[in-house]
């Protein structure tokens, strides 16, 4: 079993890399892929963890935005950690959570709902990068909603009048770091239509021209009919199809696994890392 998709608490997730890793190995999964959201903080707890027949591919979520506005998720995947201006960036769109943070409780607030800049920090696991998931169980722990899904399918949407997107690379430029870092890039749920403005079929030349490598097909947010449209065009380009859960621990409803990519598919995308860069036991 391959999912390249998942979340510890270095980010929106809530199991530790160690317990990430330790599920996945009870669930017999051989590949897992460590995606937190801007940041490579949770390899080495990962890497340490590792035992048995599981393999981590080791990799980071990167927030994009595209010059018209829509948010845009890249999964990296087998990039070289050292690379330094690979590092710089995720750092500057780490940087960019905070203010955006700040504005999105102030629309908030003026809409009368009781909710503190405090309030998020005590929801966000200590070093994680700061996201909208710390917000949406700020919103629980004080009763103003009853789930993170609640959130998202409501007032954390991206079409919200409370939602702000925040600095972030564009989804051509990411990809075109991932590259120069020897990685993979995998464009993550593009057709979720239920998070909100969503890329269309063309809007993939320009990514493949910058060396997009592949397209996340088996999501759970994309229903039958995208993964369908998702199959042809990634066919059409000659690009890999993943499968992944996305898992964020209790965080969301997704199961590790629950979605997951065919080997040949994997092994065609391992391939077009500049290095073999899995992590065995």
């Amino acid at each position: 079993m391959i999912d390249l998709h998942t979340h510890t608490n270095k980010s929106d997730g809530t199991d530790s890399p160690r317990e990430l890793v330790n599920k996945a190995i009870s669930l017999g999964i051989t590949l897992l892929g460590l995606t937190d959201h801007d940041t490579t903080s949770g390899w080495q707890e990962a890497v340490q963890t590792v035992r048995g027949s599981i393999r981590l591919a080791l990799g980071s979520e990167i927030s994009c935005l595209t010059n018209d506005g829509t948010s845009v998720h890249m999964l990296a995947l087998l990039f070289d950690g050292d690379n330094k201006k690979m590092q710089t960036m995720l750092e500057e769109t780490r940087d960019g959570r905070l203010p955006r943070m700040r504005k999105m409780i102030e629309k908030m607030r003026a809409a009368g709902i009781d909710i503190s800049m405090d309030d998020v920090e005590a929801a966000r696991p200590t070093g994680a990068t700061l996201g909208r998931p710390h917000l949406a169980d700020a919103l629980v722990n004080k009763g103003i909603i009853n789930s993170r899904d609640e959130a998202f399918q409501g007032m954390l949407n991206n079409d919200s009048a409370f939602y702000l997107s925040h600095a972030a690379p564009t989804p051509v430029d990411a990809i075109a770091m991932i590259r120069a870092a020897g990685g993979v890039a995998v464009i993550a749920h593009p057709f979720a239509s239920h998070r909100g403005q969503i890329l269309k079929a063309a809007d993939f030349s320009d990514l493949v021209a910058a060396g997009l490598n592949g397209i996340e097909v088996d999501h759970r947010d994309q229903n039958p009919d995208e993964r369908a449209m998702l199959r042809v065009v990634a066919k059409e380009l000659g690009l890999v199809i993943t499968g992944a859960s996305d898992y964020h621990g209790n965080g969301k409803l997704n199961s590790l696994a629950e979605f997951q990519t065919a080997p040949d598919q994997w092994e065609k995308l391992e391939s077009l890392a500049d290095q073999r860069r899995v992590v065995r036991a």
